[in-house]
Parts: structure tokens; sequence; C-alpha cells
């Protein structure tokens, strides 16, 4: 639990930052070297890392004052916050209020900066008066904004889902999507930049349907 909750702390933030290096990116691209230079990106790698780790800590401390006084066996892949308070009996209020606490600092923070961000990206887009210059633009954060409402749309679908019949499979199936597959396809969405990779890509699928016709 520790190490999953100190990863998800560490990829919302990661995310977070990932959306201001593209704000800085377009809106102020003749400041970007000295807003995010090499040293700058060091130390917002290492504060990453270092908040997930104690967000994680607090976390699970919280999460080992609780008591279980019936089954000890969660229906979920990994021991999330939603997993653990479905089994609970006792300390979850305070348990609560550091989910609540996480929540307002890591994701709706978060969250709504991105929302901001990218409609000033955007609107700063819309402004650009050469077709290719906005193309251009755009496909700078194309590919961060595929990974946003992938990762956003899969972990508030398994969060807020409401109890039903199917719920724990559904939650089971979501739980692996934002998890788990997210995060195996961001090489491939962030590398599809790269005209090698998509020629290689298009000679694949090229190949795949050549040898689909023989075969037919």
């Amino acid at each position: 639990m520790y190490f999953f909750a100190s990863v998800g702390g560490t990829e919302n933030i990661l995310i977070f930052i990932m959306a201001y290096d593209r704000y800085v990116a377009i809106c102020d691209p003749l400041h970007y070297q000295n807003i995010l230079s090499r040293k700058h990106c060091i130390l917002l790698a290492s504060a990453t890392w270092a908040v997930g780790f104690l967000n994680s800590l607090v976390f699970t401390i919280q999460a080992s004052h609780m008591s279980f006084c019936q089954s000890r066996t969660i229906h979920q892949f990994f021991c999330d916050a939603k997993a653990i308070i479905n089994i609970s009996c006792a300390g979850s209020a305070e348990f609560y209020i550091v989910v609540y606490l996480e929540f307002l600092i890591l994701v709706f923070f978060p969250v709504m900066f991105n929302f901001t961000s990218y409609i000033k990206i955007i609107w700063v887009i819309l402004q650009i008066k050469s077709k290719d210059g906005r193309m251009k633009a755009f496909s700078t954060c194309s590919s961060h904004l595929s990974m946003i409402i992938m990762y956003y749309v899969t972990g508030f679908c398994e969060f807020m889902m409401p109890i039903s019949d199917y719920s724990n499979v559904l939650e089971q199936v979501f739980t692996v999507l934002y998890s788990v597959v997210t995060p195996m396809i961001n090489p491939l969405i962030y590398s599809l930049r790269n005209k090698d990779v998509k020629s290689a890509l298009l000679r694949l699928l090229g190949a795949n349907l050549n040898v689909q016709k023989r075969l037919s």
C-alpha cells in the first residue's frame, strides 16, 4: 500500500508539472530556458518524489490505525483507499480526513491547474496566424492532454462509482486501466511525435496488412 500510494501521488504531481512545462513552452517561450532550467528540473523531480513518499507515509500510518472486524480480504487488485474503507469498521473517520486532504492537494488542485492552463494554451494557439505554427504548438501538448484524459477519467470512474451488483468488477477494471494500462501506453503516446517511430509503426501496419491479404 505504501508503494502504491507513493507512486500514485508522484504521478499526480508529475502530471501537474508537465502541464506547467507545456504552459511555459507555449505561453512564455522566451523565458522557457530560465524558468525550466536543468537545475529547476532536478529540484522539481526531487520535490515530486519527496512529496509522494511523504504523503504515502502519512496515508499508510493512518491506515494502520484502522480496525477490520470482519473480512481482511479486499476485493481489489491493489490496497487502495476505497478498498480499505469498504472492509473497515473503526478508525475510518480520521482516515477519511487524510483521504480528503490528499484528494484536495494531489488531485483537485492539479486538475484545476491543468484545466485552466490548457484553456490558456488553447487560447494562445488559436491566436497563431500560421497553420503550421498552430499544428506545431498543438502537437507539443496533444500527447500530454491525451494522457491526462485517460488517467483522470478512468481514475474518477473507479473512485466515484456508485455501489451496484457489478461495482466490484467494474472497479477492478477501471483500476487496471488507470494504474497499469495508462502507464504502459504512455511511452507509445509520447513517442508517436517522433518521425522515426511513426514510420516504423506505419511499416509494421503495412506489413501486417500485406500478410493478411496473402493469407486471404
